[in-house]
Formats: structure tokens, C-alpha cells, sequence
């Protein structure tokens, strides 16, 4: 069962209190039946404790960290470990919210946060996961349950939340869905993409989302008010991290050769900016 750390969610809001940032979800959702593993839990017990003054309980190892993710106005980033997810507020820096699962397992490899509201994202990951590593649990901690799951043929590598739309990275596949009722809008296949490469844009204006393209070195750009989609062979090498500017103008790229970093426009996908190693 999940506990909570002392001074739980002093900077967490509902989405109702948060002003441009909620999310109002349909009944159908809320009444989802809980997916807690364990929700009348029981004390532990340990028949082999000895009560005397030299008995030595064994030490809890430290948590293993699985992922580490900014939420969307970089205000907040959270951890999954091998035993939970921990968020934390970046300015001042402090710990404000954790959740550790069952010492048996509860492994999160993924934990996407939207903005700074009760919904997140989770995927279980590590040894021992809390939840199927092919699945997207979509985590309500004001109702301390899962309010919706998408399940997949094979292990999610990458979620991104916005207001309006999810989008879940395969190694080979990207799904969007639409956020109020999970239902499946766009789908679009890659070349190899072990990290879960995916940027999206989070400004207030439509969908722009890039992701590796068919072949080696490109990117694919969808820009999804315009229903248009852009390839651009950025690299000689493979793709090895990008990144979008908030509003999806702006596409930053860097291969796995490691020697430049080039800056696109996303509308025309005209080169910008190349910045070598090294230079200044």
C-alpha cells in the first residue's frame, strides 16, 4: 500500500484550482475501479524478531533510481525508483511529495507529471515493477488510484502529457490519444528508438510533435493544426537527443557523433544555428 512522507503535496493542486493548467475529467474516468495492489493492507509482521537490546534489524538499501523528468514549466521534476516516485520542487529546491509501494516491488520506470496537479503517468520498470512495463497507468493521488490504462504490445519507452493529449512512445511506434477519453487519434511508426526519443511542444497553441523519422539521422515533424508533416535528415549519424522550444517553433537536434548541435525551424524546417564542439 502506498504511504505518504510527511508534509504530503503542499505545492500539489487539483486541476480545478490551477488556472490554465487543470484538467477536467469525464465521469466515466473518475469511476474507473482502483488498480491499487493492496488496499486494506495489514501490519507487518516478522516472527523472527528478536526483542532484546542487541538485536539488529538489517538495513533498508537506498532506492535505485529507474528516471528523472521535468513537468511541463520545468517548476517540478520527478524521480522513479525501484520502490516508488518522489517529486520534487525545483526553486527553492525541496522535496514535496513521495509515494513508496510495497517493499516487494513497486518499480516506476516512467512518472510524468502534468504540470503541477494529482494526475501523473506512471510505467512500472525495474526489477521489480509496480506495473506492467507494457502499460500506461494514468495515476490520480487525490483519489489515490489509477483512473484510466492504455495497454500495449510491447514496453513503453517515453510518455508526454499535455492538457488535451497523451502520447506514449514504443521502440517502434508512437500512439496520441486524446486525454478526456483515451481514444486513440494519430499513430505514427519510427526507426529504432530504444530511448524513447519524442519532444512535444506545450505552449498554448496546437499539437506540434517530433520524433525520429524512417532512417538514420531524421526527424519527423508533425505539426497537427496544419495536418502537415515535415521530414528533415539532420544528421549524417543517428539521432541521439533533441529538443522542441515551448511554443514548436524551434527544434534543437545533436547525433550520436557527438560534434554539433543544429537548431531548425519547425514550420519550414530551414537551418538555423549550428554550434560545433568546442566553439565558442
Amino acid at each position: 500500500m502506498p504511504t505518504l512522507a510527511a508534509n504530503p503535496k503542499p505545492n500539489f493542486l487539483p486541476p480545478t484550482d490551477q488556472p490554465n493548467h487543470g484538467l477536467d475529467l469525464p465521469p466515466h474516468m473518475q469511476r474507473k475501479p482502483s488498480h491499487d495492489p493492496n488496499p486494506n493492507p495489514t501490519p507487518a509482521t516478522n516472527s523472527n524478531f528478536d526483542a532484546s537490546p542487541e538485536a539488529v534489524l538489517p538495513a533498508t538499501p537506498p532506492p535505485s533510481l529507474l528516471y528523472l523528468s521535468f513537468n511541463q514549466d520545468h517548476s517540478c521534476f520527478a524521480a522513479g525508483t525501484d520502490h516508488g516516485f518522489w517529486i520534487y520542487n525545483c526553486d527553492p529546491f525541496r522535496e514535496i511529495f513521495r509515494r513508496d509501494f510495497d517493499h516487494r516491488g513497486g518499480g516506476i520506470g516512467v512518472v510524468e507529471m502534468l504540470y503541477r496537479c494529482y494526475i501523473l503517468a506512471l510505467v512500472g520498470g525495474g526489477p521489480n515493477p509496480q506495473y506492467p512495463p507494457n502499460k500506461v497507468m494514468i495515476w490520480d493521488d487525490n483519489q489515490n488510484r489509477c483512473i484510466g490504462e492504455v495497454s500495449f504490445s510491447s514496453e513503453v519507452r517515453s510518455v508526454w502529457l499535455r492538457r488535451d493529449r497523451i502520447v506514449v512512445v514504443l521502440e517502434h511506434k508512437i500512439f496520441v490519444y486524446n486525454f478526456a477519453d483515451l481514444k486513440l487519434l494519430h499513430q505514427i511508426e519510427t526507426i529504432a528508438n530504444p530511448k524513447g526519443l519524442c519532444a512535444v511542444s506545450q505552449g498554448a497553441g496546437s499539437l506540434v510533435l517530433v520524433c525520429p523519422g524512417l532512417q538514420k539521422g531524421q526527424v519527423r515533424i508533425e505539426h497537427y493544426a496544419w495536418k502537415r508533416t515535415k521530414f528533415n535528415l539532420a544528421h549524417d549519424s543517428r539521432i541521439a537527443c533533441f529538443a522542441l522550444s515551448q511554443d514548436g517553433q524551434l527544434l534543437a537536434t545533436a547525433s550520436t557523433k557527438g560534434t554539433l548541435v543544429r537548431v531548425y525551424n519547425t514550420v519550414d524546417g530551414s537551418l538555423l544555428q549550428e554550434v560545433r564542439r568546442g566553439s565558442r
